[in-house]
């Protein structure tokens, strides 16, 4: 019997129920997939909480890398015996298991330079690294951006890929022990948010200047701090929320501080085109397989134990990725 974490209520870490699940055969356009990694993302506890709301009961987390055991009729992108990996959202909910059934749609196949494991930390992250690199602005050798949570699962990404194209990164942590850990992936300058004002320290950093970009997966806590430390018409990439969500605000407020520009990109918009999908991998997938970018694996749990992994996870206390390991 295949095992699964599921919710029936929304709430905190306690909702979640490590369940007994039947899994079945594959229909028209479905895979069986036996997982080897689960990947645990921030995006999942939005879900747990109910910020995205989801018919009840469900299954938890959207990421993870495994083994293909079977196929439905009508599949053509993978096979038995692949080994792939995926994350979406809604198409991919339910990655918390040991076996389930998944569309064949949102799987790639992974390459022999990168395992089960790395997939699981990377996909989600990885993907998302790469389109806000390659698709959100036109950088350019010498651009400098600002990178909040620099010591998290995209952090790390972004800061290694962001020195491959000659960037400048000055990237936000919450303690020595992440700063140090952020410098060693690549970030050039850090900031203490706890104790240093950030737009201020960016000035600093910049001659005054600001920076091209920020990434702020922050949110609610960062925003202003973001916009301020933006040089005139620079983009505001708002990733994420984990402070919560961006109080509403009048656009004239961009004006005000410089002409900026702001966006919220979303991964899902980025990888429904198979070709772009497949393009954004590739790359990723040669940056990892060559070693020219790492993929920090800092934590790793047993599925049961999912509960205790998202209290870690909001509690700030992780850093790189982290698995659940079948």
């Amino acid at each position: 019997m295949a095992k699964a974490v599921r919710f029936h209520t929304t709430g905190g870490p306690e909702v979640l129920c490590y369940e007994d699940v039947e899994v079945g055969e594959p229909t028209a356009g479905q895979v069986r997939l036996r997982h080897e990694a689960v990947g645990l993302n921030f995006a999942d506890t939005y879900f747990r909480s109910g910020l995205y709301p989801v018919p009840l009961p469900a299954g938890m987390g959207v990421e993870a890398a495994g083994v293909v055991e079977a196929v439905g009729p009508d599949v053509t992108n993978v096979a038995v015996g692949d080994r792939v990996t995926y994350t979406g959202f809604l198409n991919t909910l339910g990655a918390y298991s040991t076996e389930r059934l998944i569309p064949a749609a949102p799987l790639i196949k992974l390459p022999a330079s990168i395992s089960c494991e790395t997939a699981a930390a990377m996909t989600m992250r990885g993907l998302t690294s790469s389109y806000l690199l390659r698709r959100i602005y036109a950088f350019k050798s010498g651009d400098t951006v600002l990178l909040h949570a620099a010591a998290g699962g995209v952090g790390l990404i972004v800061s290694q890929w962001a020195k491959l194209l000659g960037l400048t990164v000055i990237g936000t942590v919450s303690s020595e022990a992440k700063a140090a850990v952020a410098r060693a992936h690549g970030c050039d300058h850090t900031i203490d948010y706890s104790r240093e004002d950030v737009a201020k320290r960016v000035r600093e950093l910049t001659d005054g200047a600001g920076v091209n970009v920020v990434f702020d997966s922050v949110g609610k806590d960062t925003f202003e701090a973001s916009l301020d430390s933006l040089k005139r018409r620079g983009l505001m990439v708002c990733v994420g929320t984990a402070s919560g969500p961006i109080p509403p605000f009048n656009p004239q407020l961009l004006a005000m501080k410089g002409s900026l520009y702001m966006t919220r990109p979303a991964l899902a918009d980025y990888i429904s085109d198979p070709a772009e999908k497949a393009e954004l991998a590739a790359e990723l997938f040669d940056h990892v397989g060559a070693g020219r970018i790492s993929i920090e694996i800092n934590q790793r749990y047993a599925l049961e134990d999912a509960a205790q992994a998202h209290r870690d996870l909001e509690s700030r206390k992780t850093t790189g990725s982290s698995v659940f390991v079948i």
